[in-house]
């Protein structure tokens, strides 16, 4: 449960961003309350100042050690939610899944995100009742097993990469059996050729297909996705290189592309449909699921994901906001320390006559001031370690990760500012409560 529903439902006749700000304001007021009650007709900051500077290496290096704790907290915390965002715009272009009956995480996996998979095939006439059916305006085979120097080879339609990329690049569109339009990340040039291995990852058999070789004829758009790092080619030519019929009878063996021969088709492991009205799609969705085949739509699995995701932000969320307490903690307890530095100070302040106020407001603004610069400096600190994960992530997923820190960062901010500052008042009493006469002598 959101500790902020409430609050949340009694101002949403507010705009976004002006909802956001009030809450910003609330997790903010426990931290100016406090703050306010502390000074209030004292002036302290002038003897902070003057702590801050005298300490000036031991004050950089608490404020270093909470800075990189809520830096990477909140940094961690926009990655996830940069994952959810890029994971979904990879799926944008498959509307519908229509696969073998299995797992659909399996084959969103295996289909969306090209992630290597035995799975079973979907036969010619299965294949034909979709392509055929009422509203479908794309039926795209999507055959993959064979790989090129890590890119997987994946083997459609020129429809399908119409769809996935509405204008190429640089190139064309392939026009023979042989040629192969890959994505934007892939390291060939135009004209290049290749010879594909059989399997992908570590079990890959490079001679297996050496009689055969394909040509680049173009280049595919970003799509922000792993199929930025695919290779498609011609469905009929996968077939063909493992010794099969190519989807089409012999009179018409040169062929590319539907329609297809359903006695000469040799399945498939997806099929990418989709239709020209949204509301067909989830009539299709219903009329292919069926004991032979399985149809999903991958925004509804990968919500279902995300609902699990959210479930570990929220641990995230809690796991970041102890994590940087218990630092913070840490860093108070240095102070606690340090105020033995000022001891001498402090204790002569109060024999001067100060009242006992005046010092807790200073010994308390002057960690409250440590907590807050190490927190916006922690600000900092994330966006730099989100952008540095972003890297790292889409690197080891091929899924474009744009993170960056948001309203709910910069609340999980406030709310630790909050509640740290109220820690703080811990050094402050215990500096209040030390003998005058002790520290005058030591």
């Amino acid at each position: 449960m959101n500790p902020l529903g409430p609050l949340y439902r009694a101002i949403e006749w507010m705009p976004i961003a002006a909802q956001d700000a009030v809450v910003l304001l609330v997790l903010l007021l426990p931290a100016l309350v406090v703050g306010g009650l502390v000074i209030f007709g004292y002036r302290p900051f002038s003897l902070v100042r003057a702590m801050l500077w005298r300490f000036r290496w031991t004050n950089l290096l608490f404020i270093g050690l909470i800075a990189v704790s809520v830096g990477i907290g909140v940094g961690l915390i926009a990655q996830e939610r940069g994952l959810r965002q890029g994971t979904a715009r990879a799926a944008d272009p498959f509307d519908l899944i229509v696969a073998a009956p299995g797992s659909e995480i399996t084959m969103l996996f295996a289909a969306v995100y090209l992630q290597p998979s035995d799975v079973p095939l979907l036969s010619g006439d299965t294949y034909q009742s979709i392509a055929t059916a009422e509203n479908v305006s794309l039926a795209a085979p999507i055959a993959f097993g064979d790989s090129y120097n890590a890119y997987p080879i994946v083997g459609s339609t020129p429809q399908f990469v119409t769809h996935m990329s509405p204008a190429l690049v640089e190139g064309a569109m392939f026009r023979g059996h042989a040629d192969a339009v890959i994505g934007s990340g892939v390291d060939l040039t135009i004209g290049a050729t290749f010879t594909p291995a059989h399997g992908v990852g570590d079990a890959v058999e490079h001679d297996a297909h050496a009689q055969f070789k394909y040509t680049v004829v173009g280049r595919m758009q970003p799509t922000g996705s792993p199929w930025d790092r695919s290779i498609v080619v011609p469905v009929e030519a996968v077939w063909e290189v493992h010794g099969l019929a190519n989807g089409h009878a012999p009179e018409r063996a040169d062929q590319l592309g539907p329609p297809f021969d359903p006695d000469y088709f040799p399945g498939t492991p997806a099929v990418l449909v989709s239709a020209e009205q949204l509301y067909a799609n989830y009539a299709l969705r219903a009329q292919f699921q069926t004991a032979e085949t399985m149809a999903f739509f991958p925004g509804a699995v990968l919500a279902s994901l995300h609902g699990l995701m959210g479930d570990v932000r929220q641990v995230m969320s809690v796991m970041a906001v102890i994590t940087q307490v218990l630092v913070t903690t840490g860093v108070l307890v240095g102070l606690v320390i340090l105020m033995r530095l000022f001891a001498r100070r402090l204790a002569l302040l109060r024999a001067l006559g100060a009242p006992s106020r005046f010092v807790f407001s200073v010994v308390w603004s002057y960690a409250a001031t440590l907590i807050f610069i190490g927190a916006v400096a922690g600000v900092g600190v994330g966006f730099l370690a989100a952008a540095i994960i972003s890297r790292v992530v889409t690197a080891q997923t091929d899924i474009l990760v744009n993170a960056t820190l948001s309203w709910p960062e910069f609340h999980l901010v406030a709310g630790f500012i909050s509640l740290t500052v109220l820690l703080a008042l811990v050094p402050a009493f215990i500096a209040l409560s030390r003998p005058v006469i002790t520290d005058l002598r030591s």
